[in-house]
């Protein structure tokens, strides 16, 4: 179906060309491999997740209002309808703040992109693992395009990026899997654009934050199935001048740059640039933590010798984590730098065994988590955003030393990946709980040889408890 009369949408129907037409053979070897690696530590992230209270509260709710049982809810026995297990496995993926993000996109991308494509792939079409990782491929590719147009000003004017920016990774990658032609899938990307919502408040201990990406997943799903049998969207979705996703999300329009959509597409692979977390908290806290255990590194020390540290940072580093803490549940536990500081002099680590629910109260971490200052740093904001987590760390001791200390990026960023062993290690921590060794290496080595795959529901078996 043609654009409305006057409709100017060259980037939505590139991006619908790029994601329609692209083949296995397109995305080069290192790209296939890299995918693989992100779906393995997505799906450890949403196994570990099932069992969280907010996903079981989740699901108990929707297996009362939903008798379809189609689609798999990973780590479970369960089934679901392909809408809402979308919406309970993305969840899952989100539920414990330790999957993947592309940081200057600001997007966990494997969270909106494969609950909706496996639902697709589980329930809607026959994908081959080759098919599959193409339709991965089109999913992680458009998201973080979407979010890099978008700048890292959208989740500082408090939109949740994740749940506005991942509806369009979750659109492209069930349109692929279901092989929509580009006129389709610019209705898909329309149909789940007009859906897209999110408030960043829910990071003060909301637990509706966890649900954020499994919306987008959903309404993802929406969008292309809708498509296929001829509903029809907003055809200029992000280029509308009017009501459109990037002047309705944006205070300004230069605060918005449209080229960054289909910028390199096919060319320059944003999926290489998606980082895994080995701290379970949010992404923005993991160069800190690090700074912090470089410093232990060369200088041992305990929480009882610090007098204060200051962390000097991005604007949106201190907007988005540098708020003093409140006990108001593990959301804000997880999100709160300073607290995440506290729980890494005080525990040790800052991974699932260290948020217990009762921990959101521990005296120790709150007392510990007020001598720790999150300040504007002008000079790292004006890099931009991709260098927004970027710190300078100053721990100063009671004896009058200090010893400071700048990181640029985490461990497991784009710029230092983690090894295959330490992502299968990173799984094999997360599903202990859930599954045997057997069943472990069965989904390892299914994710692993994917491209190998007749048939890609042979691992969508294995994820299910």
């Amino acid at each position: 179906m043609a654009a409305h009369a006057g409709a100017d949408n060259i980037h939505t129907r590139k991006i619908a060309e790029f994601v329609s037409g692209l083949t296995y053979e397109q995305i080069p070897a290192a790209v296939r491999e890299r995918i693989k690696l992100l779906i393995l530590d997505s799906l450890g992230c949403a196994i570990y997740g099932a069992n969280l209270e907010w996903c079981r509260i989740l699901r108990d709710t929707l297996e009362t209002l939903d008798a379809t049982r189609t689609t798999s809810i990973w780590g479970t026995d369960r089934k679901l309808c392909s809408a809402h297990a979308a919406l309970l496995n993305g969840t899952q993926v989100q539920g414990f703040e330790l999957d993947d993000v592309h940081r200057k996109a600001v997007l966990h991308v494997g969270a909106v992109t494969l609950p909706a494509l496996i639902a697709v792939a589980e329930s809607h079409a026959q994908l081959s693992g080759r098919d599959f990782l193409t339709a991965a491929a089109a999913g992680y590719e458009i998201g973080p395009r979407v979010g890099l147009c978008m700048g890292q000003e959208h989740i500082g004017q408090g939109w949740h990026s994740g749940a506005t920016v991942g509806i369009f990774s979750a659109a492209a990658g069930a349109a692929r899997g279901l092989k929509l032609d580009a006129d389709k899938t610019v209705h898909a990307l329309g149909i789940g654009g007009t859906q897209s919502s999110g408030l960043m408040a829910a990071q003060y201990g909301a637990m509706v934050k966890r649900m954020h990406a499994g919306r987008a997943a959903q309404s993802g799903l929406y969008g292309a199935l809708l498509a296929q049998q001829g509903f029809t969207g907003i055809v200029d979705v992000f280029e509308a001048p009017y009501g459109g996703f990037c002047t309705t999300f944006s205070r300004s329009n230069d605060r918005f740059d449209l080229a960054e959509l289909s910028s390199g597409l096919g060319e320059r692979f944003e999926t290489m640039r998606i980082s895994l977390k080995f701290y379970s908290c949010v992404g923005s806290n993991h160069t800190t933590l690090d700074a912090i255990r470089d410093i232990k590194a060369r200088r041992p020390f305990s929480r009882d010798d610090v007098d204060e540290i200051v962390v000097h940072g991005s604007q949106v580093t201190v907007d988005h984590v540098g708020w003093p803490y409140r006990p108001e549940g593990l959301t804000s536990a997880q999100l709160n730098l300073p607290f995440c500081v506290a729980t890494l002099l005080t525990e040790g680590d800052v991974f699932v065994d260290e948020f217990t629910p009762d921990c959101v109260d521990d005296v120790a971490r709150i007392e510990f988590s007020q001598k720790v200052k999150v300040v504007h740093d002008p000079a790292i904001t004006a890099l931009g955003a991709g260098a927004r987590h970027k710190v300078r760390v100053d721990v100063r001791f009671k004896d009058g030393s200090t010893e400071s200390e700048t990181r640029e990026a985490p461990r497991g960023s784009e710029q230092s990946f983690a090894s295959e062993a330490d992502i299968v290690g990173k799984f094999r921590k997360l599903t202990r709980g859930v599954m045997r060794d057997a069943q472990q290496d069965a989904l390892i080595d299914a994710v692993l040889s994917l491209d190998k795959l007749p048939d890609s529901r042979t691992l969508i078996e294995v994820l299910r408890a």
